[in-house]
């Protein structure tokens, strides 16, 4: 069953009164009286991480990927509670020594605190973080526009080759391959972006499942397609180098998830307060395609002007 089926099926009407909960078809809880903005995730060994070895980068990287959801949505982030489900080795004395450091870290750089939380011992290592903000207004899934250009921050790839690389599957020299590791441990997060969003996006979303996976996901009420221009979506220096080697094709791995970047559409009219604030913040912002009317297909364009097809549009939640 599709996790929106799962949903719709047997949790929707638990929310019918609770206007707040946005249909259960949001990232995030937003009440807009309280200006009270909350989000829950959860973290599963094997799925989400390949394995603890490293946890105070993976303790950086699943907290990152959470206020992650707040941050898309216009709201920056104040306060995470943390719950862990581990054993002994998981939880032991080195690694939660790793794992404080890290979190204190993270404080800092996104100026957030730890405010509660729980531990229970499993034999399988999990963790769940709740973030809290506040804000007058957030930025809703659904809202897109007819003829709305559609953007994304930073760039798609890097955290899937970091991820690669980790299984071994692809072998690079260490500086390419500490690069792309980083690139999955320590998704880039445009905080600075955040209330800037509420200016001018009609609809966003964070890039987590993967590209046109998140897209098809901002837009799955509305009767609109889209298009994207392969060409358009942006990748980095040390990306292209690979797809020009032949080692990896660009349409592999631009949907592939775990970017963390931020996927919105905005009218036409917009461009020019978009370029200025990516400008004047130094975020890079590119323009990939737009949202067409829905007696159109969905389409992907490559460079060839050619319509293709993607075995992998990003990960889908089945049960």
């Amino acid at each position: 069953m599709h996790e929106f089926e799962l949903i719709k099926k047997f949790f929707l009407k638990l929310s019918n009164f609770n206007k707040n909960a946005l249909d259960l078809n949001d990232d995030i809880f937003f009440d807009k009286s309280k200006k009270l903005a909350i989000s829950v995730d959860t973290y599963i060994e094997g799925t989400h991480f390949i394995n603890f070895d490293y946890p105070d980068l993976v303790i950086k990287k699943i907290l990152r990927s959470s206020i992650s959801d707040l941050i898309c949505k216009g709201v920056i982030p104040k306060y995470y509670f943390i719950s862990g489900s581990g054993d002994k080795k998981s939880f032991s004395a080195k690694n939660l020594k790793k794992i404080s450091k890290s979190l204190s870290q993270e404080q800092k750089k996104y100026s957030i605190y730890l405010s509660g939380g729980d531990t229970t011992y499993s034999k399988k290592l999990s963790f769940t973080i709740t973030v809290i903000g506040y804000s007058n207004k957030i930025i809703y899934r659904n809202n897109a526009k007819l003829n709305d250009d559609i953007y994304i921050t930073g760039n798609l790839g890097d955290s899937f080759i970091g991820l690669m690389i980790l299984k071994k599957k692809i072998n690079l020299n260490n500086k390419l391959s500490n690069y792309f590791k980083k690139s999955f441990f320590s998704p880039k997060l445009h905080i600075n972006f955040t209330k800037k969003l509420l200016s001018f996006a009609n609809t966003s979303i964070d890039i987590s499942d993967g590209l046109i996976a998140d897209l098809e996901k901002l837009i799955n009420k509305q009767k609109v397609s889209y298009k994207i221009y392969l060409n358009d979506v942006p990748v980095s220096k040390n990306l292209k180098k690979l797809i020009s080697s032949k080692k990896i094709s660009k349409k592999s791995c631009i949907s592939q998830g775990d970017d963390y970047q931020i996927l919105f559409t905005a009218p036409k009219s917009k461009s020019g307060i978009i370029h200025k604030t990516c400008n004047s913040l130094g975020v890079k912002i590119s323009k990939i395609g737009k949202i067409c009317s829905p007696s159109q297909k969905s389409q992907i364009i490559n460079e060839k002007n050619i319509k293709i097809t993607l075995k992998n549009k990003g990960y889908f939640h089945r049960f």
